[in-house]
C-alpha cells in the first residue's frame, strides 16, 4: 500500500471513531450535539495560510468545552473532505431531531457564479470550469445538514481571504457569495458578502478569535453573540472588516447556558421582589422602611448604599421629596394581622412580615418579635419560656406621673412626664422631629429637619389603624416597649382609640 492510501485511510478511519465516539458521549448526556471542524494552511499549488490550522484547532477546544463532540481535521485533500463530510451527515441523521450540528471551516474559500467553493489542499486549477472538480462546493454541507431533518444547525465559515486564482477568467471575484440558510440554519461569515476577511498575524484570525471568546458566554443567544463577534472585528480592524450573518433559526439557541438561579425559599422570593420594587421607586421613605423590615436582609447593604445615593442627590439640589400621603392597608394585610395578634405566637408575626414586611403594623410586628425573643412573654406555642408573667411585664415600666386620662382626642392635649410631648396633641406630636434618626448611621442632616409622620408614613387614618392593634391584650409588651417618646406614648394611642379615634 502506498503512502497516499495509507494516510488517507487513516484519516478516513480517525474522523469515524471521532464522529462514534461523540455519539456515544452525546447518548449518555442528552441531545446531541455534533461538529466538525477543519482547518486547511497547507497549499500545495496556492498560497498557504498562516492561522487556518491554528484557528481550527482553536475552535474545536472550545466546542469540547461547551458539550460538543468535535471532529477535527486539518489540511485536508479534496476526497478527504468529501468523506468526513459525508460521515457528518450519516452521523447528524443517525442522532435525532434535537441534535445540534456545526460545521467550521478555515481555510481559502472562492466564488464563481453565485457559488462559493472550499479549497482542499490539494486543489490544482487552470480553468474555472474545473472548480467544481477540484474543490468543495459549500452548498455539500448544507445538503448534508439539512437532510437530518434536525433542529438546529450553524455553519462558521472563515474562509473570506485572498482569492488564490485572481489571475484565473471567472475567479476575479473577492470573497464568498451569501447563501441562503435553509430553515432551522444559522451561517456566519467572517466578513460581508464579496469583502476580503484578514488571516491576522497573532496566532488566529481576528474572527475566529472573536468567536472563541463570545460563544462561551454564559447565556448568550448565538445571534447576539455573533452581534459581539462583528463589533470585536470591526473595532480591531477598524473598520475594514464586517463579519456577516444569516439565519433562518426556529428555535433559541445558546453555546453556553446560564447558571441555574438559586432556588429561594418563599421568604427569600418575597424579599427579592419587595427588593426590585423599592429600588426601583428610589424612593428614600421606601428604602428606609425596607432597611427596617430587612436590617440584615441579602440586599441590606445595596440599599444603604442606594438611600446614601439619593440622599445624596437630595441634599445637593436643596430639595428633599416628600413622601405621598400613604394608604392604608387593604382587608387581607389587616386580617393576617389580627390573625398574628390572636395567636401572639413569633411563628405567626413572622409570616404577617414576610407577606408584609413593610406594611402599616411592621413596626408593632418587629417589636411583638423582639418582646417574644427576648423572653418578655410566652410563645403561646411552647417555643420559649415564659419569664416575666404578662401583668407584671405591664408594670415593667414606671408609670407616668400624670397617668392618661380620657376620653382622648386627636386634638387633645397629653399629660406626660416627657417634655417633648407633654402638652403636645397626637396631631402635633406627629409632626415633630424625630429624636433618633430612623436607621442607624443616617446622616443628621437628612432626617433631623424632617417629621415623624414623613418617616412613619403616618396621618390621622393610618395612626388609628396602629392604635386600634393596642387594645389587643396580646400587645402589653409593645406598650411597654422602648420607644423615642417612651411608652407613654403608645398607651395614649390606646386611650384614643378605646374612644374611637375622635
Amino acid at each position: 500500500m502506498n503512502g497516499f492510501w495509507a494516510k488517507y485511510l487513516f484519516q478516513i478511519f480517525a474522523i469515524s471513531c471521532l464522529f462514534a465516539g461523540g455519539l456515544r458521549a452525546a447518548e449518555e448526556d442528552g441531545p446531541a450535539r455534533l461538529a466538525l471542524v477543519i482547518g486547511n494552511s497547507s497549499y500545495g499549488t496556492v498560497a498557504a495560510l498562516d492561522n487556518p490550522v491554528h484557528d481550527a484547532k482553536l475552535i474545536a477546544k472550545t466546542l469540547e468545552n461547551l458539550g460538543f463532540s468535535v471532529s477535527l481535521a486539518v489540511d485536508l485533500g479534496q476526497v478527504e473532505m468529501k468523506r468526513a463530510l459525508a460521515q457528518f451527515g450519516r452521523e447528524l441523521r443517525a442522532s435525532g431531531s434535537d441534535t445540534t450540528g456545526l460545521f467550521y471551516y478555515a481555510g481559502h474559500g472562492v466564488q464563481s457564479f453565485g457559488n462559493n467553493y472550499l479549497l482542499p489542499g490539494d486543489v490544482a486549477l487552470s480553468d474555472a470550469a474545473d472548480l467544481d472538480l477540484m474543490a468543495v462546493e459549500a452548498q455539500t454541507v448544507l445538503r448534508q445538514m439539512a437532510s437530518a431533518r434536525n433542529r438546529t444547525n450553524l455553519v462558521i465559515l472563515d474562509a473570506c481571504r485572498n482569492n488564490p486564482f485572481e489571475n484565473i477568467a471567472d475567479l476575479d471575484e473577492s470573497g464568498l457569495a451569501e447563501m441562503k440558510a435553509p430553515t432551522g440554519t444559522f451561517l456566519a461569515y467572517a466578513t460581508a458578502p464579496g469583502s476580503v476577511a484578514l488571516d491576522g498575524e497573532g496566532g488566529n484570525s481576528p474572527f475566529t478569535q472573536a468567536v472563541a471568546e463570545q460563544i462561551v458566554v454564559p447565556g448568550l443567544p448565538i445571534e447576539q453573540a455573533f452581534k459581539e463577534v462583528r463589533r470585536a472585528v470591526l473595532d480591531q480592524s477598524q473598520g475594514l472588516q464586517t463579519p456577516w450573518d444569516t439565519s433562518s433559526l426556529v428555535s433559541d439557541f445558546v453555546f453556553a447556558a446560564a447558571p441555574e438561579a438559586p432556588v429561594l425559599s418563599s421568604a427569600e422570593a418575597e424579599e427579592l421582589q419587595l427588593w426590585r420594587s423599592v429600588s426601583a421607586s428610589r424612593d428614600p421613605v421606601q428604602l428606609m422602611l425596607f432597611l427596617r423590615g430587612f436590617a440584615d436582609g441579602v440586599y441590606a447593604t445595596e440599599a444603604r448604599s442606594l438611600l446614601a445615593e439619593v440622599m445624596a442627590e437630595e441634599l445637593s439640589t436643596g430639595v428633599v421629596a416628600k413622601p405621598q400621603a400613604p394608604a392604608g392597608p387593604d382587608e387581607a394585610e389587616t386580617a393576617l394581622f389580627k390573625a398574628a395578634q390572636q395567636d401572639g405566637a413569633l411563628a405567626a408575626y413572622e409570616a404577617y412580615l414576610q407577606s408584609y414586611p413593610a406594611g402599616t403594623y411592621a413596626e408593632i410586628a418587629h417589636t411583638e418579635i423582639a418582646a417574644l425573643k427576648a423572653g418578655e412573654g410566652k410563645d403561646p406555642v411552647g417555643r420559649e419560656e415564659e419569664v416575666v408573667p404578662p401583668v407584671q411585664a405591664a408594670q415593667a415600666e414606671p408609670a407616668p406621673a400624670h397617668p392618661e386620662a380620657g376620653p382622648l382626642t386627636y386634638a387633645s392635649p397629653l399629660v406626660s412626664e416627657l417634655e417633648q410631648i407633654n402638652g403636645l396633641s397626637l396631631a402635633e406630636i406627629i409632626d415633630q422631629s424625630p429624636i433618633f434618626p430612623p436607621i442607624e448611621g443616617l446622616p443628621e442632616s437628612y432626617w433631623k429637619s424632617q417629621s415623624c409622620s414623613s418617616c412613619h408614613q403616618w396621618n390621622r387614618e393610618r395612626l388609628c389603624e396602629q392604635a386600634n392593634t393596642y387594645l389587643s391584650l396580646n400587645m402589653q409588651r409593645s406598650l411597654n416597649k422602648q420607644h423615642p417618646f417612651g411608652g407613654v406614648l403608645k398607651r395614649n394611642l390606646k386611650s384614643w382609640a378605646a374612644g374611637g379615634c375622635q
